[in-house]
């Protein structure tokens, strides 16, 4: 087997300009430009310099891995993706939200039909990648089961199967920042965004610095994925009942069962209100966002479990958000003022049922101009034991809930269970 592996003994800095000409293969990206064509492709590769026009690669996150498989001589640095019978299965959109450069700045709204709108691109050699892809799935959890035995559900053959299997449409969607609307959103300046994203990650795009012609970034962080049920086209329908989920990552508790949250009970009762509001003729959606431990990290909130165990009275509902801070600094890193985005992309306006108790997650979603009609808290038989130290505290913050939130003595009073149980 031949080694294809790069060549090491040359070096091409990306903080300079593309061509000697300063002339690139491809045009700069018109953030917001109606038609696609004049809009221009988002081109991450790293195979051509010149055809660059965005800080960043393709696959975001995963683009240390491709670059391990290259050093380790399993990839071909030029390979090309084939996206022969790649489109989507269910066609999203355009919306007009698409062209509102102001409602959409943290995903490509064309990342899904790239083999489509810029075939000619393709055909030229320029190397394109997908960001968005939109297939079929049937999922299968055990709480669907439960709910269809105790006769919350029931089988009608069409969005939940009688084996109990839901059928859905499912998309992924990787980060595109577009800078200067980013930047507004956060109400900083790009010259502020730019700088603090060059710091913070040690360095690592110098553009961010260096080519202020880019204003395209593709983060090195996870995305999104939407888990549509019912018809996909009637999300964009204010006069279709729309039951949603917004839900950020726990892998403890979405994956694992940990009990000491309530994520995966939450995440389990939305898909069942969802598969209810699609029986019901509506249209049901769970947004799945990587922003795990509060956007903080897992290793962060496995130190916080430790020191909420381990604190001088052990684990109580009025020290919850306190030790959080003394870890990290701040008590949530979530911010949801991106995440409106991908709601703008399946073209909502209208959010019939919001399965939610953050007011940051109703805010960001109103402000940006859909509206929520009705808010669904988590019923009290789904919270875990060891799970009554966070919702009591994230209700006495002021999280909505149709409980009333305990005094100081039933927060001290709320516990968890001691450390090593």
């Amino acid at each position: 087997m031949s080694d294809i592996r790069p060549r090491l003994d040359h070096i091409r800095l990306t903080s300079h300009p593309n061509a000697p000409d300063g002339i690139a293969a491809v045009p700069p990206v018109r953030w917001g430009a109606a038609d696609p064509a004049d809009r221009g492709p988002i081109v991450g590769t790293t195979g051509n310099r010149s055809h660059r026009n965005v800080i960043g690669t393709h696959s975001g996150s995963y683009g240390i891995y491709r670059a391990l498989a290259v050093a380790a001589g399993s990839l071909k640095k030029a390979h090309r993706a084939d996206l022969t019978d790649t489109m989507p299965t269910d066609l999203i959109g355009p919306h007009p939200q698409w062209t509102d450069p102001e409602r959409i700045v943290a995903l490509d709204p064309w990342g899904a039909v790239v083999a489509a709108v810029f075939a000619d691109r393709l055909a030229a050699g320029i190397d394109l990648r997908p960001t968005i892809a939109v297939t079929k799935a049937h999922i299968e959890l055990p709480e669907i089961r439960e709910a269809i035995e105790a006769g919350r559900l029931v089988p009608a053959g069409k969005v939940l199967l009688t084996n109990g299997a839901a059928v859905v449409t499912k998309a992924a969607i990787e980060p595109v920042w577009w800078l200067p609307g980013v930047a507004r959103r956060f109400g900083c300046s790009e010259a502020t965004l730019r700088r603090c994203l060059f710091e913070e990650t040690g360095g690592m795009y110098p553009e961010l610095v260096t080519r202020g012609d880019l204003e395209v970034f593709l983060p090195p962080i996870g995305g999104q994925t939407l888990y549509a049920f019912g018809d996909p086209p009637s999300l964009a329908n204010p006069a279709v009942e729309l039951t949603c989920r917004v839900h950020d990552e726990c892998n403890g508790s979405d994956v694992f069962g940990s009990d000491i949250c309530t994520c995966r009970p939450y995440l389990t009762h939305a898909i069942e209100e969802s598969i209810l509001g699609a029986q019901r003729g509506g249209v049901g959606l769970i947004v799945y966002c990587r922003k795990e431990g509060r956007a903080l990290g897992e290793v962060t909130k496995f130190l916080v479990y430790n020191a909420r165990k381990r604190q001088l009275g052990g684990d109580s509902a009025d020290k919850y958000f306190l030790r959080t801070e003394c870890v990290a600094g701040v008590q949530d890193m979530r911010f949801q003022e991106l995440m409106p985005d991908t709601l703008h992309w399946l073209g909502i306006t209208r959010i019939h049922r919001l399965v939610s108790m953050s007011n940051v997650k109703y805010d960001a979603i109103t402000r940006s101009g859909i509206t929520v009609d009705e808010r669904v808290g988590i019923p009290d038989a789904l919270v875990p034991a060891d799970a009554r130290v966070e919702i009591e505290a994230k209700i006495a913050a002021g999280y909505f809930s149709a409980k009333q939130p305990s005094d100081a003595g039933g927060l001290a009073g709320t516990k968890g269970r001691a450390f090593g149980e």
